[in-house]
């Protein structure tokens, strides 16, 4: 996307001023650069993570890092994969660890591109979104901290925000002018102090944790596996590392101790030892120490995320919590994604800057849900281990069958959250409900199978043009864009409504048509995505064969314009046995007449419409996008 930077009153004049570059600032900025925006970027460390810190990334995250073309770069880096949990806990005779069971990390009820989690240290994921950055011409600015800022609208409505900033030796000042400023600072965040805004802790039981990352000796059996190990002198969670490393984290003290500190602290050789006897019979040696660290553990969550939707805080400037869930980099991810791309629709001219009100109760009430779950973790490992049969239940029901057992389904449900595949967002302006402005009866066809607030359904079809078996969800880069899939149908039955569809999102007060590229007389040929819109890419599946699909003859224009997209329903799954269109069945769309599906550009369902003929599906898309862009849609007919 073309640089925004010419437009910039001066050089000390930024988009966006990113204090921070852990994961979810590098998050922010890289889309942000990514979509032509002028970025400030700092952070207070002489270079990334070198040891350490959070290394678990979650199927849903990895989805979003391939959408991204970051996936493949930090697979080269050999990752441990962890697609099951092994627990052990005392025999009965109290002596020793036997396992109990193991389970997936992933289990087959999640519909999961990919069911493991991928391990490798912060560091190293860290450098591959710089090295992105900097192909954007973005560089982080080390050794500088924020001293201070004002956020005043009456006094410079475009660019409000006043940072101050000091290299970390006192020796040099800067200020410079921002439309926004975000803190991905972590837990110690100077301007969620300066906003006066206070973190809530949920629960009063605090831990302190010792982590320990290394190169082991031992004969211990699961050492490749994430293990959960509770014996009579403790317990302890082992998490398998990239070129043979493993972390091991151990609870060296809690609240509920006699002799409580939150300063207690325990050496390496301590906790090694700790380690040994939690293990024995088996035997442990560290035959090198990466990375040792004590700190102190306790949920608490932010109380805003923002005051005025100019200053934005996100990442552990938000929520902290335990490291046995895994989510600490991966719920910064997605805080990141969540408002790069409402900031992207509110300064490309294309949604209202209400919409900026949505990104605290989204991920807020996600954060709300995993300090939930953490504690029900906590509780889970540390005070009752699950017998083995529990074990053996948990692992083979599926979702269909029903669920008595209270550790089953808290098991079934933290599994669904935690590869981030569970994550809900509530009714607003943005994920349609009966509530919304919108009230066609198209919308929302009973027998769809998509939640709107909820990820895309995964789903595989053939692309027309080459023949590719391609993941649907995947077709549509992070471009910042909201994805229209228009589910085609049989063509012999929907070739009307198709041609209705084409016809009426070609009138200029349409959602569509309303937000064309000032450039689309000048746009390449080749470019696949955006051709007419940078808000929209547009993807047609029919119920057919792609021997049976021929582009010209079946698809109208503007659909035709975007020849990459267009595709055969023709894949088997196993998810949907006896249908003759699995992408559609999955979706829980008629399989002959089809339907519509927004999606939001981070991934999750808008909305979900009937395809019929006339006017109506344009009809109720332009009430959906009516509720939040900032032109007034759905009047003339004058075409394109």
């Amino acid at each position: 996307m073309e640089s925004r930077s010419s437009k910039r009153p001066t050089s000390s004049h930024y988009d966006i001023v990113i204090v921070g570059a852990g994961p979810v600032g590098l998050m922010l900025s890289t889309c942000l650069a990514r979509w032509g925006y002028s970025i400030k970027h700092i952070d207070n460390r002489a270079e990334p993570t070198p040891t350490g810190r959070a290394d678990g990334i979650q199927p849903r995250s990895l989805d979003l890092l391939r959408n991204m073309g970051l996936k493949s770069t930090i697979m080269a880096h050999k990752p441990a994969r962890v697609f099951e949990v092994a627990f052990w806990d005392p025999p009965q005779d109290g002596k020793g660890i036997v396992r109990t069971g193991t389970w997936a990390s992933c289990p087959s009820f999640i519909d999961a591109r990919y069911p493991f989690t991928t391990l490798l240290h912060q560091g190293r994921i860290e450098r591959v979104f710089i090295s992105d950055l900097a192909k954007n011409g973005v560089k982080i600015q080390r050794q500088w901290s924020i001293r201070g800022f004002k956020s005043d609208e009456s006094a410079d409505p475009e660019y409000p925000v006043e940072v101050y900033l000091e290299h970390i030796d006192g020796s040099r000042q800067e200020t410079v002018r921002a439309k926004y400023l975000f803190s991905g600072e972590g837990a110690r965040s100077t301007v969620r102090d300066q906003l006066g805004i206070k973190i809530t802790h949920k629960d009063p039981i605090s831990h302190v944790w010792g982590v320990i990352d290394g190169v082991v000796k031992t004969d211990f059996p699961d050492i490749k596996m994430k293990c959960t190990i509770h014996s009579q002198h403790g317990s302890v969670m082992v998490i398998p590392r990239e070129e043979n490393m493993v972390r091991l984290y151990i609870q060296i003290a809690s609240s509920t101790d006699a002799d409580w500190s939150p300063r207690k602290t325990a050496t390496a050789e301590e906790v090694q030892a700790s380690a040994k006897r939690i293990l024995d019979p088996y035997l442990i040696e560290w035959e090198r120490v990466e990375w040792y660290s004590v700190y102190p553990i306790g949920q608490g969550i932010s109380d805003k995320y923002t005051i005025d939707h100019r200053v934005f805080l996100g990442g552990d400037a938000c929520h902290t919590h335990s490291p046995k869930a895994g989510q600490g980099m991966n719920t910064a991810f997605l805080d990141a994604l969540n408002l790069a791309w409402k900031l992207h629709a509110v300064e490309a001219g294309f949604a209202d800057r209400a919409i900026l009100t949505t990104y605290e109760p989204e991920r807020k009430d996600v954060a709300e849900t995993l300090l939930s779950f953490d504690n029900k973790y906590a509780k889970l490992f540390s005070q009752r281990p699950p017998a083995a049969k529990e074990v053996q239940a948990a692992s083979e029901q599926t979702s269909a069958q029903v669920e008595d057992n209270e550790f089953v389904k808290t098991f079934k449900e933290a599994c669904e959250f935690t590869s981030g595949y569970g994550v809900a967002y509530k009714p607003n302006a943005l994920n349609w409900s009966p509530a919304h402005p919108a009230k066609s009866s198209l919308i929302h066809p009973k027998e769809t199978k998509l939640r709107t607030g909820r990820i895309m359904i995964n789903a595989d079809v053939t692309r027309v043009v080459d023949a590719n078996l391609v993941h649907l969800e995947q077709e549509v880069p992070l471009n910042g864009s909201f994805r229209i899939y228009i589910f085609a149908g049989k063509p012999s039955v929907t070739s009307k409504a198709l041609k209705d569809f084409a016809l009426h999102i070609g009138n200029k007060k349409s959602f569509y048509g309303s937000y064309l590229r000032s450039d689309i007389d000048s746009v390449s040929h080749h470019e696949m995505h955006n051709p007419h819109s940078l808000f929209f890419t547009l993807c047609t599946i029919f119920a057919a064969r792609r021997d049976q699909i021929e582009i010209v003859r079946d698809v109208p224009n503007p659909l035709a314009r975007y020849r990459d997209h267009v595709y055969a329903d023709d894949r088997w799954d196993r998810r949907v046995l006896d249908a003759d269109a699995a992408a559609h069945a999955k979706m829980g769309l008629d399989q002959e007449r089809g339907g519509v599906v927004v999606v939001r550009p981070d991934g999750y369902v808008g909305i979900v419409t009937d395809l019929v003929e006339g006017s109506g599906t344009v009809d109720a898309l332009n009430e959906y996008f009516g509720a939040f862009c900032t032109k007034k849609l759905g009047e003339a007919i004058a075409q394109l």
